[in-house]
């Protein structure tokens, strides 16, 4: 297998986070997507949306979708256990990854391509969305530090396959996209600051 990747993206570094986490090591190929190397032909056929990352299987099989490639590797390495131990754990972390999707990785990536100069290159972009959408990611950001009143963790008090997704996707939003958290948000900035610490949070860095 392969995986193919861009370190450097958001929806890649949460498999690579995962993946260390784990301790698996996986053959990868990195593709270039500054220069559209994920928008050719070739590789529209691994994955129509040319989205990366894609875990391409021995039998030729492409699985596209960060949590999706993370499920795969559960199911083949259960330990350590990182969607959950039981059915109860199983659906909480599940809500939690929804809740990532929803609350700020939507928003987060609605300020990126409306208002980022970076994406003003490729499309007309809608300055009024921006600013609704960082709006929005400043309230998903309170409901995360709410949650992290009472838990040392996203999900409850192990660490999940949910921080390593919220890890990716608040570095996004407060890098790169230039929507950070404020500093009375005590509470997530002490787990931002925490999950930052642990090894995995720089496998993308050793891997790219």
């Amino acid at each position: 297998m392969i995986l193919h990747t861009y370190p450097a993206g958001p929806n890649p570094r949460r498999v690579h986070i995962y993946l260390a986490e784990k301790g698996i090591e996986v053959p990868l190929n990195e593709v270039d997507i500054l220069t559209r190397r994920n928008r050719e032909p070739d590789f529209l056929e691994k994955n129509p949306t040319g989205g990366i990352p894609i875990l391409e299987l021995d039998d030729g099989t492409c699985v596209a979708e960060s949590v999706a490639i993370c499920r795969y590797f559960e199911a083949l390495h259960p330990e350590p256990p990182l969607f959950g131990r039981d059915a109860k754990e199983q659906a909480v972390i599940e809500m939690w990854l929804r809740r990532i999707e929803l609350n700020l990785m939507v928003p987060i990536g609605m300020v990126w391509v409306h208002g980022h100069p970076l994406t003003a290159k490729l499309l007309k972009q809608i300055p009024e969305a921006a600013e609704q959408n960082r709006a929005r990611t400043a309230i998903g950001y309170k409901m995360f530090d709410a949650q992290l009143a009472d838990n040392e963790f996203i999900a409850g008090p192990d660490y999940t396959v949910a921080d390593a997704v919220a890890l990716a996707t608040i570095d996004f939003g407060t890098g790169l996209v230039g929507v950070p958290y404020k500093d009375e948000l005590t509470n997530l900035k002490r787990w931002h600051e925490a999950v930052s610490a642990r090894p995995s949070a720089q496998a993308h860095k050793a891997m790219s």
